[in-house]
């Protein structure tokens, strides 16, 4: 069995060797290929984040009820059905990617998720067509999550393909920058329409807006990636391994399962403190929902503008050790940090203590992406990167906000809180197998980080 601890990655794999045209770029050549790439990404996880911000307000339109908790299971276990579909976006993306180009595969999931986002702007309500609406609903879940499933691996691989070395935590971190900044513009979006209309009015059309936006912003996203230069060679396209799964399994297996199992405990803690946190303030800290939105919104743009900074943390004392304080300090905070949140009656205390949630998660996040494409080479890396993340981000970051909401529906709610800080301790155990970046990984093709 091979994997980056075990077999050092061969020269040609390197960026100066594999690829002149992206080796000759300059540092502002660097810098419009990542905005290129990353704009399709803010696109995908706007269109995707909508959703959740606006299924407050939407549950009622489609799964009519009495019990407002039993409705958001229903809104949320949708969300979770997206999230399924990621391993088969994952699968089917990374293929791509590897076998017809990043390019070509970034393309086609980014009209995918502008269909999806469109399809739920326009759905009819179950007062018009019945049981039609949450079934078409799904359908269009489905869809965006086959999407994300496919952009995730597709643009970590892009993005650290075509960084610079030496610098590949900071301009990897532009990856959860504009993940975040997807976030946190349907968040913004959504707090601007709430603040112009009533709830009335948001619960009977207000909350399609957000998702009319997604589908207008893609087609900006589909302009910009069409310029963009093809990071991956003919060579490594044409290759048997290409796009292989069977290759990974055989090959490269010890590196799928450690991502695996860092994925699963940094995408719980992530969408704990993300998506379900502007509910869980609602639904338990019992703040309106206009400051819950003012709070989230603060909270993500903070998280957003200090990515670099732990990207360039990563540069200098290693990947493996910004994993590792990641794991540390989840596993200790994330229970204090959920108790208090649930009795910060201040909204600027909860602004507070979600941001120094998301500080811990940042370790991670700011360089998620990089540390899974460097642990694959060029012919496998956009599969292996994508459908390792997209199973465990399924089974534990879609599922997050069900589960979250069922224990509370059981009168457990506590109990989830030790089962985030339970999959942050597996993290941490699987980041003390990582291999130190600074002297291994495919991408580094010389050893040097």
């Amino acid at each position: 069995m091979t994997s980056t601890a075990q077999s050092r990655p061969p020269a040609a794999d390197s960026l100066a060797s594999s690829n002149p045209t992206i080796a000759a770029y300059d540092n502002k050549a660097r810098i419009k290929a990542i905005i290129g790439s990353s704009s399709g990404n803010l696109v995908e996880w706007y269109d995707f984040y909508a959703y959740a911000f606006t299924a407050i307000y939407f549950k009622d339109v489609f799964f009519p009820g009495s019990d407002p908790t039993v409705q958001l299971i229903n809104t949320a276990a949708v969300f979770a059905i997206g999230f399924l579909m990621r391993p088969i976006g994952g699968w089917l993306f990374g293929r791509v990617a590897d076998r017809y180009g990043r390019k070509t595969s970034m393309l086609i999931s980014v009209m995918m998720m502008c269909a999806g986002s469109l399809v739920i702007a326009i759905l009819p309500t179950y007062a018009q067509i019945g049981i039609f609406a949450p079934v078409l609903l799904l359908f269009a879940r489905m869809a965006q999550g086959l999407s994300v499933g496919g952009e995730y691996g597709t643009s970590a691989t892009y993005m650290s393909e075509v960084a610079l070395k030496g610098k590949r935590g900071f301009y990897g971190s532009f990856q959860y920058v504009t993940l975040i900044g997807g976030q946190l513009l349907a968040s913004l979006v959504v707090v601007l329409v709430t603040l112009s209309l009533d709830d009335k009015a948001m619960t009977a059309w207000g909350w399609r807006i957000p998702f009319f936006i997604g589908a207008g912003a893609a087609v900006v996203a589909l302009y910009l990636r069409r310029s963009l230069h093809e990071t991956s060679t003919a060579e490594t396209r044409t290759s048997r391994e290409a796009g292989s799964m069977a290759s990974i399994w055989r090959n490269h297996r010890r590196a799928f399962l450690t991502v695996l199992g860092y994925t699963a405990g940094g995408s719980l803690i992530f969408y704990t403190f993300t998506t379900y946190m502007q509910k869980y303030l609602v639904n338990t800290t019992h703040m309106d929902k206009k400051t819950a939105n003012l709070v989230m919104t603060a909270v993500l743009f903070t998280y957003m503008v200090v990515q670099p900074l732990f990207g360039m943390f990563a540069d200098r004392f290693g990947r493996k050790t910004a994993m590792l304080l990641f794991g540390a300090s989840t596993t200790l905070l994330t229970v204090p940090l959920l108790h208090a949140i649930a009795g910060a009656q201040n909204p600027f205390l909860a602004y507070a203590l979600i941001t120094a949630a998301l500080l811990c998660v940042s370790f991670y996040t700011s360089i998620s992406g990089l540390v899974k494409a460097e642990m694959f080479p060029a012919e496998v890396r956009a599969l292996g990167v994508g459908l390792s993340y997209a199973i465990a981000n399924a089974i534990f970051g879609g599922s997050a906000e069900f589960v979250a909401l069922s224990f509370k529906e059981a009168g457990l709610e506590t109990t989830f809180y030790w089962y985030v800080t339970a999959m942050c301790a597996v993290a941490f155990l699987v980041s003390l197998q990582m291999p130190d970046s600074r002297r291994s990984g495919y991408l580094q093709g010389d050893g040097t980080a």
